[in-house]
């Protein structure tokens, strides 16, 4: 494993990486408020593939948006162009877990001609809201961002007391919160902070409808294998999932038993399915 640091127009975002660069390419997107350790088990096990692991901005040792930015979708695919052209890379392969896959998802139909394969976990598309929800959701954003530089981000005493906070709120076992925990705090006055931006917690100004996120995955041109936890976690609604599920034409679903940050908890079930 190396740590790489990628200059772009915003700022730096830190990565992992693992292998031989002379292997075929593959870019590794995280969830929200994960980093690129969420890899940490699953991409020595993909060892075929020169794999890049993104912190995404404003996550892990990654530089924060500029003051006064949203953390806009759009924005880190964007993100995503940048770095692969920065790595020279003109074709390569995508694995994305929850809102990477979503990003992942997007980007392959937005630059078709660049993606090989896309791996998904837990995530086809981003989250969507209805049409009669745009204003509620545009004024809830906007008061959350007014009040939100009054907001500071919870200190604590000792690294250890962060892990039990991280299993708490995400049901991890302990060695999976040890490898988040590690790249995701930062040294404070008083102890220990996430160093992630707090910006991220704000809800989006908008949303895409969820006729315009089957219109972008209608767009999808690389195979994808899509590994799902089962049972299916609450935010995952089964009537939007299949019929976002049959708007790509070449896709394989597997469902495997075990929880949302399953690559992390079980990367040896996980890594056969993606090869």
């Amino acid at each position: 494993m190396t740590e790489l640091v990628i200059d772009i127009a915003f700022g730096r975002l830190a990565a992992k990486a693992w292998g031989d660069p002379a292997n075929p390419p593959m870019l590794a997107l995280h969830g929200w408020l994960d980093n690129a350790a969420s890899f940490a088990g699953l991409a020595p096990l993909l060892a075929e593939n020169y794999i890049v692991a993104l912190d995404f901005a404003g996550h892990g040792r990654s530089d924060h948006r500029a003051p006064g930015n949203w953390y806009h979708h759009v924005d880190h695919v964007s993100d995503v162009l940048e770095v692969v052209n920065q790595l020279g890379w003109l074709k390569f392969s995508l694995l994305g877990h929850s809102m990477g896959a979503s990003i992942a998802s997007i980007f392959a139909a937005a630059v078709p001609e660049r993606v090989e394969r896309l791996l998904l976990i837990e995530g086809l598309g981003p989250p969507t809201a209805e049409q009669d929800q745009t204003v509620a959701q545009l004024q809830r954003a906007l008061l959350q961002r007014e009040s939100a530089a009054a907001k500071t981000l919870r200190v604590f005493p000792d690294i250890e007391t962060a892990i039990e906070a991280r299993i708490k709120a995400n049901g991890l076992s302990r060695q999976a919160a040890e490898l988040l925990v590690e790249r995701g705090i930062k040294s404070v006055e008083g102890g220990f902070s996430w160093s992630s931006d707090s910006r991220l917690m704000l809800a989006s100004p908008l949303r895409y409808s969820e006729s315009q996120i089957l219109a972008i995955l209608r767009g999808i041109r690389a195979p994808i294998v899509l590994v799902m936890a089962d049972p299916p976690m609450p935010y995952f609604k089964a009537e939007i999932m299949q019929a976002r599920i049959a708007a790509v034409e070449n896709i394989r679903v597997i469902h495997v038993p075990g929880s949302h940050h399953l690559h992390l908890e079980q990367p040896a079930q996980v890594a056969p399915l993606l090869r």
